[in-house]
């Protein structure tokens, strides 16, 4: 298994590593990796890697069989097990969702705690996020109140935390799993993701150090999917 670095630093850009295999379809794995596989509704990273003289695009990254697998888009017969190379991470894409991803739990916060209101479903997308919601009643108005005190909460500038905490202890914690229909996987130790102040859940993904970074999100529309099934749409403003 690669040592996922994004774990702990969720900024770095740039790393060294190793191809532990190269596989069909043009796949590679590496013995460490600043990509993010596309997991949890977040998209994956992308970037490339350098080996030699030659630059490798990275179009795809998937956790296939335990394994972080980096998709090439144009690989070739030079790529082998044992090589060195240099990974790029496409930062400007990178940055967007961390952001992006961190809008959402504070969203997802202040449902929760000021509402009761849990996650049905989401999707973080580079132009857009969803939300699913169990909520009883579709009010396009409510939605955007919970989305202005969202502004509100991350203008306070509050700081994101990482942490790991033993799955017995964590789930004491009621407010750490905001998702109605799913746990995260069943290992003895959580990831943890607090915005201090706002929001604690367990979670394996990149988010920025401080909600300031944010900036605002904006309300883009609502639709009912359904009884007590509510989505909504909303994006960074820049």
């Amino acid at each position: 298994m690669a040592e996922l670095l994004y774990l702990s630093d969720s900024y770095q850009k740039e790393c060294d590593a190793k191809i532990t295999a190269v596989l069909d379809g043009g796949k590679v794995a590496l013995d460490r990796t600043i990509f993010f596989p596309a997991g949890g509704g977040v998209p994956n990273d992308t970037g490339k890697i350098i080996c030699g003289d030659k630059e490798y695009s990275i179009a795809n990254v998937r956790k296939e069989g335990g394994e972080v697998v980096h998709y090439i888009a144009n690989a070739d017969a030079n790529l082998s097990a044992g090589l060195s190379v240099h990974c790029v991470l496409d930062w400007e894409r990178r940055y967007h969702l961390m952001r992006s991803h961190t809008a959402a739990h504070t969203l997802a916060a202040i449902l929760y705690r000021e509402d009761m209101v849990l996650i049905t479903g989401n999707q973080i997308e580079m132009d857009k996020i969803r939300f699913d919601f169990n909520l009883a009643q579709f009010d396009a108005e409510f939605l955007k109140s919970r989305i202005e005190r969202a502004n509100a909460a991350m203008k306070e500038g509050h700081a994101v935390k990482i942490s790991s905490m033993k799955r017995e202890d964590a789930f004491k914690i009621p407010e750490i799993v905001k998702l109605a229909s799913a746990l995260p996987p069943a290992i003895d130790v959580l990831r943890i993701v607090e915005i201090e102040g706002v929001d604690i859940q367990a979670d394996g993904g990149c988010h920025v150090a401080n909600t300031s970074e944010v900036g605002e999100i904006e309300f883009v529309k609502a639709e009912n999917k359904g009884k007590e099934n509510r989505r909504v749409y909303f994006r960074l403003k820049n």
